[in-house]
């Protein structure tokens, strides 16, 4: 082992510089400075390379941490790539949007008395080194194949399958309803988060590879399931899940009363530069308001932390349980407090206050916490009289996310669903009930990080080239 590493007992932890509140408060750039190769030497040493890596077994992906933070500290950065590369298919992304704080770093072995290793910054570090050197080349395969797949979805775990498919020589199609890819990394995540040109270049990377995209093609309206599968040898479902829950109070149908993902979408799109009437209307701008979010994950963050660059009045986060209890990352519950979000803790709305039309007020009641759900959740409930009012221009629900009616907007009846609406699949195989039509990512598991979107396309994508390469054997044999 090299003498470099275990320096965590010489060496504090110091993440990179962040930018000030009051000045990261006035645009859209991400809040982090760049590691100079100097920090992120010094960072990665404090690696203590311990036998049983509890980073790698709590990261999805498991990648193999402690080498690429070995090699970083020996300043072998295109060594470290390559490893980093080899289990993941956007770590610059990983790098930025994770939770470290719950996955990896929350799991480092020095972590108590310690403080952890700056993992999630030294992926990013290594990762836009490798862009910035011409390291990241695109996925071309090997040999060709006339295998082919058609790739429903352009998120995480849609890009994650077709990557690794276009290596192996599959023809790869994504079809995508938005006309951007991405998925909820382009249009969901803020840029103060994940700046979009780090989606757009691996867009055009994957074109480079041979990857066809098909964008603003619906299933159900532009071609049937069926037809997707006369195309195709296999078909990966990959949609995610896009429709809000939503919280069934009076005034919900007033004007200003909006849901999160509208929301943010319209902020994005702004940026990206295209029209956007709802937002130059106001309807979608936060500009001079009030604003009231409801929700306690990292969508009701990404809201309250756009809201306060779009120029809020007041921004104010209502969430039902307290701080601890947050299922958001406690690093973006910090950076809006320090920009100036003020947190309502253990209070829920009752309804929602107008006048012509149009939202005021929410009307919110103080929650205290129970005995505990089968989950291990404290239950919440109401304290009678403790009713108070939350004055609101504009209200953001950031409640979570559902599947579609996938059978109905497929027009597929016999693709069966879990009684969450999730798509069913043999979770041997992946594969749901229609044969040769796979599926991966939140449609299956329910909303979740863009981390397990990578991991579950990564898997989809081998659980196909399993089942052909039998089916394959099959037919070879019946000849």
């Amino acid at each position: 082992m090299a003498e470099r590493m275990l320096q965590f007992v010489r060496l504090q932890q110091r993440q990179p510089e962040k930018r000030d509140a009051a000045e990261r408060r006035r645009d859209f750039g991400e809040i982090y400075a760049d590691f100079d190769p100097e920090r992120a030497s010094q960072q990665s040493s404090r690696c203590s390379q311990c036998g049983v890596p509890f980073c790698s077994v709590h990261c999805p992906l498991n990648n193999n941490i402690p080498d690429w933070l070995k090699l970083t500290a020996e300043n072998r950065l295109e060594e470290a790539y390559e490893v980093s590369a080899a289990t993941n298919t956007f770590p610059e992304v990983c790098g930025r949007v994770c939770p470290q704080d719950r996955l990896c770093e929350g799991n480092c072995v020095i972590e108590k008395g310690f403080e952890s290793v700056t993992i999630g910054a030294v992926e990013r570090y290594i990762t836009d080194t490798a862009w910035e050197k011409g390291w990241v080349k695109p996925p071309v395969p090997v040999r060709e194949t006339e295998r082919s797949v058609g790739i429903v979805g352009a998120g995480p775990a849609g890009l994650a399958a077709a990557e690794r498919m276009r290596r192996r020589g599959w023809q790869v199609t994504v079809y995508d309803r938005h006309d951007r890819v991405g998925g909820l990394m382009i249009y969901g995540i803020p840029n103060f988060k994940l700046e979009k040109e780090v989606i757009l270049r691996r867009w055009k990377l994957f074109e480079e590879a041979g990857i066809r995209f098909e964008l603003g093609f619906e299933i159900g309206r532009d071609a049937s399931l069926a037809e997707l599968r006369d195309r195709h040898d296999a078909i990966l479902i990959a949609t995610g899940v896009y429709r809000a829950r939503d919280v069934e109070v009076p005034g919900n149908d007033l004007n200003g009363v909006v849901r999160a993902l509208d929301f943010l979408i319209a902020s994005n799109r702004q940026g990206l530069g295209d029209a956007v009437p709802e937002f130059d209307s106001g309807a979608l701008n936060a500009a001079g308001k009030r604003v009231v979010v409801i929700g306690g994950g990292d969508t009701a963050m990404d809201c309250v932390r756009t809201s306060i660059r779009q120029g809020a009045a007041s921004v104010t986060c209502l969430y039902r349980r307290d701080k601890a209890n947050m299922p958001g990352s406690m690093r973006e519950v910090k950076n809006a407090e320090e920009e100036g979000v003020r947190f309502s803790w253990l209070a829920a709305p009752k309804f929602f206050l107008g006048e012509a039309g149009t939202v005021t007020g929410v009307q919110a009641v103080r929650m205290h916490l129970g005995l505990p759900e089968a989950t291990g959740r404290q239950q919440v409930e109401p304290i009678p009289g403790s009713e108070y009012t939350e004055p609101a221009d504009l209200v953001i629900k950031a409640l979570g996310f559902d599947p579609e009616d996938l059978p109905e907007m497929f027009g597929e009846p016999g693709l069966r669903v879990s009684r969450w609406g999730t798509l069913q699949v043999d979770h041997r195989t992946m594969m749901t009930s229609i044969p040769g039509v796979f599926a991966a990512g939140d449609i299956v598991r329910g909303a979740s990080l863009v981390v397990w979107g990578i991991r579950d396309g990564r898997d989809a994508a081998d659980r196909i080239e399993h089942w052909h390469e039998k089916q394959s054997a099959v037919a070879q044999a019946a000849e």
